[in-house]
């Protein structure tokens, strides 16, 4: 236990994207904006609701001038001075290092110039950060940091590592340590491709895996979502290579691994979201879709028609997994079995599939029923709002957002049962009281057809019953899927892991 009272600790998260950080946290927080993917949505939300919540909460990431739209080569003297000392008295710790300062984006398409930059992040993390801080718990993410929990196990410092992804890089201690980190302090902590022999053997010979160290390492690990941990340790998932399989297995027999989810950002929010021109409210769900729906029509070049059922793809087009080949094998007669209900599909998303679907709507000249688009964030929004139902049949989903931001507007997703959607997503029971959703067990085309079916009877109760249902739906969603709820999960696991014994 550290001298600090457990229920004020200092926790340092260690991320390599974000995207805002909330006013008061220093002077520069309005600046920092450096987004890849979900991480950024995730760090962001959880330091803002730690930080509203009162807690000591302090983040580290790369200084990105470019991104941050920083120029100190036209700061004159004074304002230079300024600028330093507003770093230096700030909750925000920016890992300096030239090879962040003139990036446009987060990672790098070459391995070795991702290489460079985690190694430079976690350099400037471990030498400096971390003794200027002083955290009683380190709180890193994903294989950029997977040196980190290693040195905080040196430390005694409890260190918890959250995997949003399964991707790994791997090298050799003599690379890392010619880029400064002094990785004899805690070789022995990491995980290497082959068991260590010795460390002197070890550093050119053995190469360090970024991923699987930061599970080996850390005190604590967490996926974002329950189910996708289960099927993780139990071996669901054949893309999961075999050794990070059993390190996460390993920290979930240890009773040292959770699942906690991920939540939207607050701005999903119908009654008050800056993107769409008609705002509405569970008590208003019918009339605000029915326009909003006119509009997403508009916009895609489809039959204005605020009468008939309306489906959204807002995903990627990855048919690795998120299943829109699916779609594609069942769209013909899906058009045709509801031909006469003038049923629609709305695509808003990029991806490899995208030709696949435009070829389908010319063949058949599709163009007033079926619309795709590449994504572009105010037609997304419009899409959770004008649609009725939200297609995310997945193959696997470690967590998903578009699943918790539909029914916070009232548009109900369809969903294969796997992962983070099988942890949000519960099927309509038969009275309506609950569920908020369509789920199809079996990860196949008649399954989302079937999934398709029930959701298009669901459109067609009166109008009555379908807005009490709506209302219930939007309320619970917004109360459940939010950032405090998520923020909450992860402070009662810091807790925990404060009020345990470090074993060394």
């Amino acid at each position: 236990m550290n001298s600090k009272e457990w229920n004020s600790p200092r926790i340092l998260i260690v991320t390599p994207e974000i995207t805002y950080l909330p006013k008061g946290m220093g002077n520069m927080s309005n600046r920092m904006q450096a987004k890849a993917g979900g991480l950024a949505d995730v760090s962001a939300s959880l330091v803002t609701a730690l930080y509203r919540q009162g807690a000591d909460v302090h983040v580290t990431l790369p200084h990105y001038r470019r991104m941050f739209n920083i120029d100190v080569g036209l700061l004159i003297s004074n304002e230079l001075q300024v600028y330093m000392s507003n770093l230096s008295n700030s909750r925000i710790h920016l890992a300096e290092d030239r090879i962040f300062y003139y990036r446009d984006s987060v990672y790098s398409s070459y391995d070795t110039d991702s290489f460079r930059l985690s190694i430079a992040f976690q350099r400037e993390v471990i030498n400096n950060i971390i003794p200027k801080v002083k955290p009683d718990l380190i709180h890193c993410n994903d294989w950029m940091t997977g040196l980190i929990p290693a040195m905080a196990r040196r430390l005694g410092i409890p260190c918890l590592f959250t995997v949003h992804n399964i991707h790994t890089q791997k090298m050799m201690i003599e690379a890392i340590e010619d880029r400064g980190i002094d990785v004899a302090e805690f070789w022995d902590k990491l995980y290497y491709a082959r068991q260590p022999y010795n460390y002197e053997e070890t550093r050119h010979s053995n190469p360090v895996d970024l991923l699987a160290s930061g599970i080996f390492a850390a005190h604590y690990i967490n996926t974002v979502s329950p189910t996708f941990l289960h099927e993780i340790v139990d071996g669901r998932h054949s893309f999961i290579p075999a050794h990070i399989r059993h390190q996460i297995a390993a920290k979930s027999l240890a009773d040292c691994a959770v699942g906690i989810l991920n939540a939207p950002d607050e701005s999903f929010n119908p009654e008050s979201d800056s993107f769409l021109s008609e705002r509405y409210c569970p008590e208003t769900v019918l009339e605000g879709k029915r326009r909003n729906k006119v509009l997403l029509q508009k916009r895609l070049g489809l039959k204005i028609d605020p009468d008939i059922p309306v489906l959204f793809w807002p995903s990627r087009l990855d048919p690795v997994q998120k299943g829109c080949q699916l779609l594609t094998g069942i769209l013909y007669q899906l058009i045709d079995k509801y031909w006469d209900n003038n049923l629609q599909v709305a695509i808003v998303a990029d991806g490899q599939y995208f030709q696949c679907f435009q070829d389908i709507i010319c063949m058949h000249d599709f163009y007033d029923r079926v619309a795709i688009c590449g994504f572009d964030e105010k037609l997304s929004r419009i899409g959770y709002a004008g649609a009725d139902f939200t297609l995310m049949p997945s193959l696997f989903e470690p967590c998903g957002l578009p699943q918790m931001i539909s029914p916070i507007y009232g548009t109900l997703p369809i969903v294969h049962d796997t992962g983070g959607l099988h942890d949000t997503i519960t099927h309509l029971a038969p009275d309506y009281g609950s569920g908020n959703g369509f789920v199809f067990k079996y990860y196949d085309e008649n399954g989302l057809f079937w999934g398709i079916d029930q959701a298009v009877k669901f459109f067609y109760l009166p109008a009555e019953t379908k807005s009490v249902v709506l209302k219930r739906i939007m309320q619970e969603s917004k109360a459940e899927f939010n950032h405090d709820v998520t923020a909450r999960r992860y402070q009662n696991v810091y807790e925990l892991m404060l009020r345990r014994p470090l074993v060394s």
